[in-house]
């Protein structure tokens, strides 16, 4: 996220998603129902009828701007048809997802409170002896703050789950926010930075995104609140919000407007999910003086101006919408929700599942390739982790599962692959470049704005396994886990080593002796070869890949669901190069392997890979004489997801991206 001035451009093109079809199998007697699917329109039923009228007459319909009008909120929420767990109640077991967990946790534990909260003292003009961080917490650095606003939400995220050591680090985290509060005065306002920043945004002066980075404080204050049970930070970010209300309600709209056009994050988000957990309506009054006209309306009229805007300047005000629209009802947020993911995750997308090059849509819809050739700077994985978060929101409206397969290839490939081993030091960007690699940031130099969004990323991984809805549960991730479903008295284990292997088996552990549903995904990637056992017995039929199969029984403790889900190999294009291709084992995107070589620690450490700083490394093109890929690319024997292409000049070893930690290569030139 670069100090930028964005600039005004629009908006939005592509296909609605359209809920899919799901299947069902009979298990021995019990039912095995399809899963219910939301209604389509009735239009398509009605009667077709003929418009009579004169000659020469022409008809002409002006199509309205949507947010013409002064934004009124009226407080109506949304029904949505799905919901995710408490935290507390999926626990990870030993697997790649508890792994990143506990690396990431590691690194925010060495991590001292003195330091994080040496800005904020200083600021309140109250005495530090510690020494300060480096990077963007730096004592200069115009963003100061926001890593730890990251890190109270991660916290907070460890908290929901159980982990009182976390609770305990981050409730004095707040106690210090709150002291620096209270020396400031009587407005309100806290931060890392002065008040003066914005004075220089009200004046349109140079100045780097204050509201962004009070957003990720206000937003960790909130969590604090809302998931950790912390009462002080409730009170602080009352308080802060009330500062935000009385400075936002002075300028006049078109003033705001232009205020907007620095990054403010999702400011509009914050407040929204305040409102919803005070009850004040307040709250989403402030929040809606951050609705950025210039941005929403295109979306709302279903048009991809994207073309030249900063992606993570943009993405987390969609959330915002989307937040807004689960409180109101209001169809315009709701459509700029569905559309901007719908244009960005179509047409804007790698096959990782990140968007943009050097932080911005560079091109037209549907030109990765020429947006891909401009810098090695791909992929920017703050935008990957606030997508994910979209994605959340809109499945929760229709449980449409092809939600679940965007935020899986994203968490398996783009997240997975962003964490350093051991050290919890995380990545910038995730470059497409063919020889580049991932840099990543230092032990407390860096302070990026993806080394805190990583950090809420990897303290959250078990908050989408599974999801709910009256009495039926939804087994989204294949992941080992176990799941306490409270209110229904459930409990459920699940064993697997996905994605090492497309196997998985899904043991009750205690159940009501009423009927319910399980619901188990089928992913899309899987083929019709797929085996579903109950208690060692095979279904009849197979699941369809890309849907639910739903399976409804009285379950008894013991009872076991095996699913076997064959993994195949793929390949996906881009759309203005088809000669350039990447290649899929199941979800897992794959890369081929280059040694690192001696690359310096700036090469190492830097916000993104420079490639053309660094040795160069040629890449091999690929002969596929139109072959499909499982035809020339076999797998390594003896070797776990290693591959390698056969009757090439080269050798070319493939293993999965988020694997990878040399120099690698996802898209190749294939003839």
């Amino acid at each position: 996220m670069k100090k930028t001035s964005v600039s005004r451009r629009q908006f939005a093109k592509s296909l609605a998603l359209a809920p899919l079809g799901l299947s069902a199998a009979a298990a021995f007697g019990q039912l095995a129902s399809p899963s219910e699917a939301p209604n389509p329109a009735n239009s398509g039923l009605q009667e077709k009828r003929k418009l009579k009228r004169p000659p020469n007459m022409r008809f002409s319909i002006q199509e309205s701007d949507p947010f013409a009008d002064p934004l009124v909120f009226t407080s109506k929420p949304s029904e949505t048809r799905i919901q995710p767990f408490q935290m507390n109640e999926v626990v990870l077991d030993r697997g790649p997802l508890q792994q990143a967990r506990d690396w990431s946790r590691g690194y925010m534990m060495r991590l001292a409170n003195d330091r994080l909260l040496y800005n904020f003292r200083i600021t309140a003009g109250l005495p530090s002896n510690a020494t300060p961080l480096g990077g963007w917490e730096a004592p200069k650095s115009e963003l100061r703050g926001h890593f730890v606003g990251h890190y109270l939400s991660a916290s907070a995220l460890l908290a929901a789950s159980g982990d009182t050591v976390m609770k305990a680090k981050a409730d004095s985290l707040v106690a210090g926010i709150a002291e620096c509060q209270e020396k400031l005065g009587d407005s309100g306002y806290v931060g890392a930075y002065p008040e003066e920043f914005f004075v220089r945004l009200d004046k349109r002066e140079n100045v780097w995104a204050p509201f962004y980075t009070l957003h990720k404080i206000m937003a960790g204050l909130f969590d604090m609140s809302n998931l950790a049970g912390n009462e002080q930070a409730r009170d602080v970010l009352l308080k802060l919000a009330g500062w935000v209300d009385n400075w936002t309600a002075a300028k006049p709209e078109p003033h705001m407007q232009d205020i907007l056009n620095t990054e403010y994050g999702g400011m509009n988000e914050v407040l929204y999910n305040l409102a919803a957990a005070t009850g004040d309506d307040r709250w989403a009054r402030t929040g809606d003086r951050f609705t950025k006209k210039i941005f929403f309306t295109p979306l709302a009229m279903r048009r991809d101006e994207l073309k030249g805007l900063h992606v993570n300047t943009h993405v987390p005000q969609v959330i915002g919408a989307a937040r807004r629209y689960e409180l109101s009802s209001d169809y315009r947020f709701g459509d700029i929700s569905r559309f901007f993911f719908e244009t960005v995750s179509e047409a804007r997308t790698y096959s990782t599942g990140g968007s943009g090059d050097n932080e911005h849509w560079l091109t037209r819809p549907h030109h990765l390739a020429a947006e891909m050739k401009v810098s090695s700077h791909h992929q920017e994985c703050c935008c990957a982790y606030n997508m994910m978060k979209l994605s959340r929101h809109l499945y929760s409206w229709t449980g449409d599962p092809r939600y679940v397969e965007y935020y899986e290839r994203n968490l398996l490939n783009h997240r997975l692959g962003a964490i350093e081993p051991v050290t919890g030091h995380t990545t910038y960007f995730l470059s497409m470049s063919p020889g580049a690699w991932k840099t990543t940031c230092t032990e407390d130099q860096s302070f990026w704005c993806c080394n805190g969004t990583a950090l809420e990323e990897y303290a959250k991984l078990n908050d989408s396994i599974y999801y709910h809805e009256r009495d039926s549960l939804y087994v989204n991730l294949y992941a080992a886990s176990h799941l306490h479903w409270k209110d229904r008295g459930i409990r459920l284990k699940q064993e697997t080593v996905f994605p090492e292997a497309g196997h998985s088996v899904l043991t009750i552990q205690s159940a009501p002796s009423t009927r319910w549903t399980m619901h188990l995904r089928i992913p899309a990637w899987t083929t019709n070869a797929n085996v579903i056992k109950i208690n060692g017995r095979r279904l009849e039929a197979q699941g369809s890949p890309g849907s639910y199969l739903a399976l409804t029984r009285v379950w008894k403790a013991g009872d076991r669901v095996e699913l076997t889900l064959p993994m195949q190999l793929t390949h996906e294009v881009l759309e203005d190069d088809p000669s350039r291709q990447a290649f899929l084992y199941g979800p897992l995107v794959l890369a081929g392997q280059f040694p690192l070589g001696q690359l310096d620690d700036k090469l190492k450490h830097a916000q993104g890979p420079d490639i053309w700083a660094a040795p160069p490394l040629r890449v091999p093109s690929l002969a596929s004489d139109g072959a499909r890929p499982e035809e020339w690319i076999k797998p390594v024997p003896g070797k776990a997801l290693t591959f390698h292409a056969i009757n090439q000049p080269e050798e070319v070893v493939f293993r999965p991206l988020n694997q990878s930690w040399g120099r690698f290569a996802v898209y190749w030139s294939v003839s």
